[in-house]
């Protein structure tokens, strides 16, 4: 059927599957605690600015936001992430309709992406991530949507959406390069010799120009950030791992996206999309040599999905409604396993006991509580990272209460690492402290100039090896352990609290000097 003569975008439709994933988030919102990386990338919105050592400023805007309309619970923050999370499975299913699909295509297509391991871990945290998944589903919906009506409004747009992603996620630029190289590769070659392509550019360069000229005045914080995470993260990440890791992470929805990537190579029909195969697999190699994480790649797989609903419907377009309903159970309902292991809709109690079910019967799912020390935990390393920040908080809190009005004027709260100082500025009104200094990330961005201050209620995430480092140097007089988080099930177990009360001129010079370096860092 020509894309002139269809009569139904399926939009209705397409919303019964948008609200399927919305109230599946909504089920799990308020679930566990901050996750520790929400709450960096909450701290970003009360110091707004054009780039941070990790991440673009879009985050950071999404932040300010949401604190300004929603406030600052846990609830508040994961509304703007659930909303993208419904707005991508919006996307794909319009660009099922775009392939030319209907309501079996969409059906598959939807219910595949959203019970899909991958984008149910990775759809719900406020994170980049699920942004910049957005952005780049909204980019091949806006390509597509030029390449079947030839109206130059959305080049214009997909300009805009590729500067935005680009103040989301780094990871837009890979896969723009990707969809430019894989159209040059295709028949559709043609489409990139077009003024407007020119202008969409121009629109995309001056939308992420800022945050360009702010890495130049910080010294390319980004290049030494990815050197660093390939240093300490990346490089682990062998290429065996990386492939295995794309062929399980959506589990049997693997067959959905599979399919859709060899009709984008093969069926006739979608010809003119063949590209973005292409550059599926420009991007799976770039990943692959680069020691990608496997979430790098996720944004990639909706239009895969996509496709991949369409094959299917091709395929059973003279079958009943048994063998049509079949292929859905088949493709969606074995992940439904795998549902309260990777979103937080139960209590923590059923969560810790559907684990050991898991491990006792399902050994497959092994892989789920193995941390990045290769050691079996109780549960993911996610739902971890979301205690005992709460406990901290409170500790830390207590300590500086307890110190008279004349001492807490000369006392600062430090931090060792980015998901302690985030929770403790994200909790130091409820709890009555000031908000903590750190050395980690972008806290050396805003971080005072100077440790000038005659008391120090310090969090040391290293066993207390680093007070003891500041004894072995006398930089410090005395010193007192407060306590430490005692959470169970908190990844940060065991991290102690302490209250030094003799700051020396030593310990000022090291902080000094460690904050002049990573600031060029």
């Amino acid at each position: 059927m020509s894309y002139k003569n269809r009569k139904s975008t399926y939009a209705y439709f397409i919303l019964i599957f948008v609200f399927i994933k919305v109230v599946l988030n909504l089920f799990a919102i308020s679930n566990f605690g901050f996750h520790r990386d929400e709450l960096l990338h909450l701290v970003l919105a009360d110091h707004l600015d054009w780039g941070y050592k990790e991440v673009p400023p879009f985050i950071a805007i999404v932040a300010k936001v949401s604190n300004t309309l929603f406030g600052h619970s846990i609830f508040a923050a994961r509304i703007f992430p659930t909303i993208c999370s419904g707005l991508i499975v919006w996307f794909t299913g319009l660009i099922t309709v775009e392939f030319g699909g209907r309501k079996f295509a969409i059906t598959l297509t939807c219910l595949a992406l959203i019970f899909s391991p991958a984008f149910v871990a990775s759809g719900y945290l406020f994170q980049p991530v699920v942004f910049d998944q957005f952005w780049w589903v909204l980019t091949v919906w806006l390509l597509i949507k030029y390449l079947n009506t030839t109206d130059v409004k959305y080049l214009y747009w997909l300009g805009l959406a590729v500067g935005l992603g680009m103040l989301t996620k780094y990871t837009m630029a890979f896969f723009t390069f990707a969809m430019i190289i894989g159209i040059l590769i295709s028949k559709q070659r043609k489409l990139l010799f077009n003024k407007h392509i020119l202008g969409a550019a121009l629109v995309a360069f001056l939308v992420c120009l800022p945050n360009l000229i702010w890495q130049i005045q910080h010294h390319w914080p980004l290049i030494h950030h990815m050197k660093t995470l390939r240093q300490e993260q990346l490089s682990y990440i062998k290429p065996a791992e990386f492939i295995e890791q794309q062929l399980l992470v959506h589990g049997v929805a693997f067959f959905v996206w599979f399919t859709g990537f060899l009709f984008l190579i093969f069926s006739f029909r979608l010809r003119n999309f063949q590209f973005l195969a292409i550059a599926y697999v420009l991007i799976f190699i770039f990943l692959l040599e680069m020691d990608g994480k496997n979430y790098y790649l996720f944004g990639a797989y909706p239009m895969l999905f996509a496709a991949g609903g369409f094959g299917f419907e091709r395929w059973l377009k003279t079958k009943g409604y048994v063998l049509r309903t079949f292929t859905i159970a088949v493709f969606v309902l074995p992940n439904l396993i795998l549902l309260p292991m990777l979103l937080p809709i139960f209590s923590i109690e059923n969560t810790l006991a559907f684990f050991r079910f898991a491990h006792k019967n399902i050994p497959a799912t092994d892989f789920l509580i193995t941390w990045e020390d290769q050691k079996q935990h109780p549960l993911t390393q996610d739902y971890a990272d979301m205690y005992g920040w709460n406990e901290l908080a409170q500790k830390v809190g207590e300590a500086y209460n307890k110190l008279t009005p004349d001492q807490q004027k000369q006392t600062f709260v430090y931090a060792d690492n980015y998901g302690e100082a985030g929770a403790l500025n994200q909790y130091s009104k409820q709890f009555n402290f000031p908000k903590a200094i750190s050395l980690n990330s972008s806290f050396t961005l805003w971080a005072p100039d100077s440790l000038k201050c005659k008391y120090l209620i310090y969090v040391d995430d290293n066993n207390g090896e680093n007070i003891r480092q500041f004894v072995a140097g006398k930089m410090i007089g005395s010193y007192k352990k407060l306590g430490e988080i005692e959470h169970y099930l908190a990844r940060e177990k065991g991290t102690g609290i302490y209250l030094i009360t003799d700051i020396k001129a030593p310990l000022q010079e090291r902080y000094t000097k460690e904050l002049a370096r990573k600031r060029l860092e």
